[in-house]
């Protein structure tokens, strides 16, 4: 095989968006609880910034239009 092809992450690599929703459908397989929650309680506690949650809340809507979603 070729090396670079390896190193790239095989055909992830040539399709992107197939890489994320393989490693997005795998952190849900794994992941419990409410995710609302989850990020709430961290957003409380300090371990993340006012700036980050509107990030991450950011991307949420967009994931979930590209998936169909409101």
């Amino acid at each position: 095989m070729n090396p670079l092809y390896n190193t790239l992450g095989g055909q992830t690599a040539m399709n992107p968006m197939s890489a994320m929703m393989s490693r997005l459908e795998q952190f849900r397989q794994t992941f419990s609880g409410d995710p609302r929650q989850t990020v709430q309680q961290l957003l409380n506690s300090g371990r993340m910034t006012q700036a980050q949650y509107n990030q991450l809340s950011s991307a949420a809507t967009q994931i979930q239009r590209m998936l169909g979603g409101r």
